[in-house]
């Protein structure tokens, strides 16, 4: 256990419960315990909008604290009805240059603990699409892939430049630079309903939207058949080669899809690798430093083919 975390588990009165309850023994999620121990979370490390060591760099949990029960409210930690919750406010730190917007924000890590795995570049930490030529397919964690959550957004951003009011990405492919996946929720002020779209990112061009619910739109009408605020739903990003399939689903609802063709996206390259994310990464850099993106987790499944947990 590294000197640093042992320093901010003490800090933020990190809970470490002994022995570890694995999620899949329990029938319903537990409001008394951490995320760690009603979620499998060994193959997740955790960003923090948080620099405690004024080291210029975002606070990153590893695997094995997540896993034993590091929790720190308000960012992150288990609600009242055992929900796994996610914030980020609008002012914090960044996970790197590139980026203008806070989170808090699971990202995938196959190697489950095992530190002598590098993290980065085609190892067994990542996946790979099954376009890609079999020889770099061995030497990934997985083969294509799959993200099943159900999830509610509880809170969107309501100050600042129009154009990023309400927006917040809830999951997530990255690639090596690129995002072949992006899933959005988006709600106005004066909207009562939300927003739900997938961004795909080929390697080299620009964005492609597809739209489930409502409209992207920084002055979208109220949509009739939106999400609203603490609703509950569900989405599957699904990769089998190159094609991308994308589902949301809710109670009492039809499921919508959309399928992304991905043949010419760039992804089949011996040099590109994926990992799933999943929490709150806020899209609003323009707000007042309290307003702040949320979301609740309730069920958060990642598979692969060659990957036995």
């Amino acid at each position: 256990m590294h000197s640093y975390y042992q320093k901010i588990s003490l800090l933020f009165v990190a809970v470490l419960f002994c022995p570890l309850v694995i999620a899949d023994d329990l029938p319903t999620l537990n409001p008394k315990v951490p995320p760690g121990l009603n979620f499998d979370l060994l193959d997740w490390n955790l960003s923090l909008p948080l620099d405690t060591n004024n080291d210029k760099k975002v606070d990153v949990i590893p695997e094995t604290f997540l896993a034993k029960g590091f929790q720190l409210a308000p960012y992150f930690y288990t609600a009242a009805d055992g929900g796994m919750v996610f914030t980020a406010f609008v002012k914090g730190p960044k996970t790197s240059k590139n980026t203008k917007y806070t989170r808090s924000e699971l990202r995938e890590m196959l190697r489950r603990g095992n530190t002598r795995i590098k993290t980065q570049g085609v190892t067994e930490n990542n996946w790979v699409f099954s376009s890609v030529r079999g020889k770099t397919q061995r030497k990934a964690g997985g083969v294509d892939g799959r993200l099943e959550a159900t999830l509610a957004v509880n809170n969107v951003t309501v100050t600042g430049d129009p154009k990023q009011l309400g927006r917040v990405i809830v999951g997530q492919i990255h690639a090596k630079d690129d995002e072949p996946a992006r899933i959005y929720y988006r709600k106005l002020p004066n909207n009562t309903k939300g927003s739900l779209y997938l961004a795909h990112e080929p390697r080299g061009g620009d964005d492609q939207y597809y739209e489930f619910v409502g409209s992207r739109s920084s002055n979208a009408k109220d949509p009739e058949d939106g999400i609203a605020l603490d609703e509950k739903f569900s989405y599957i990003i699904d990769v089998q080669g190159d094609v991308l399939t994308v589902t949301l689903s809710r109670e009492d609802k039809d499921d919508i899809t959309h399928t992304v063709d991905m043949q010419n996206s760039g992804y089949h390259k011996r040099d590109q690798y994926m990992y799933f994310k999943a929490g709150v990464y806020n899209q609003n850099s323009t707000g007042v430093a309290e307003d702040y993106a949320q979301a609740t987790f309730y069920r958060l499944v990642n598979s692969h083919k060659g990957y036995e947990h």
